[in-house]
């Protein structure tokens, strides 16, 4: 079944690396104290978590820090604009945080007869099991064949976790891959891809999907309508 989906940007004049953005989430939660919202963070407990599709997504947009509310996630950031502060601290810097611009949108998700075409940066596809299966495949068109099954997965799976549930078939087909690199989280190497795919889906600009989504990782945007970033297609860690 379709369904019409509210998306949030807000655009900070706050310019920071791709390094800082989890210190961003941690300055916006700072800010707010224990008693932030649960879609701030995900976590139900010490070490207990809501493992559903994040519904508020800490990311760089522009060079710039940014947050993508997703419906509830939209109804709840009033939280952050009524106790932030004119400045926050990111790692071990001082900064201004000040906002630049602020786009809700609206769209419908759902499948349709033609075809979107889009960008996806920093894409985290791989976890162990298939992270093995890509290393053990040489063939390019079948390296490509699984890159494929895995971004259908992480589109359906944010479908699910947005209560979206198609009446026809999701067709994805990844018509440009960059070359693999290294992005670290808590000091761990994981491989990612920026990419450019086709499908027969609609989704909102600067969603994430796959893993790490609430820090900045698999933002899609149209190609028509490119706002993640103006960076080289192999955008490496900086």
């Amino acid at each position: 079944m379709a369904k019409h989906i509210r998306v949030l940007t807000v655009k900070f004049d706050l310019p920071i690396s791709y390094k800082e953005i989890p210190m961003f989430r941690g300055a916006v939660l700072k800010s707010m104290g224990d008693h932030a919202n649960l879609l701030y963070h995900n976590h139900t407990g010490e070490d207990t978590f809501r493992y559903a599709y994040p519904l508020i997504q800490y990311k760089r947009l522009n060079g710039k820090a940014a947050i993508t509310c997703v419906e509830e996630g939209a109804d709840v950031i009033g939280q952050f604009f009524s106790e932030m502060s004119n400045t926050i601290i990111i790692g071990k810097r001082e900064a201004k945080c000040e906002v630049g611009r602020i786009q809700p949108s609206r769209m419908l998700v759902q499948t349709w007869e033609g075809l979107f075409q889009y960008h996806l940066l920093r894409w985290l596809p791989l976890n162990a099991k298939n992270y093995h299966i890509y290393q053990m495949t040489e063939d390019e068109n079948e390296r490509k064949a699984l890159l494929e099954n895995i971004l259908k997965a992480n589109l359906l799976s944010m479908l699910k976790g947005l209560d979206i549930h198609l009446e026809s078939e999701l067709v994805v087909s990844i018509t440009q891959l960059s070359e693999p690199y290294i992005i670290y989280h808590k000091n761990v190497g994981m491989m990612a891809f920026n990419a450019k795919f086709t499908s027969n889906l609609s989704i909102p600009n600067n969603l994430g999907i796959g893993k790490n989504v609430s820090i900045g990782c698999g933002i899609v945007c149209q190609e028509r309508k490119r706002d993640t970033e103006k960076e080289s297609e192999t955008e490496k860690e900086s």
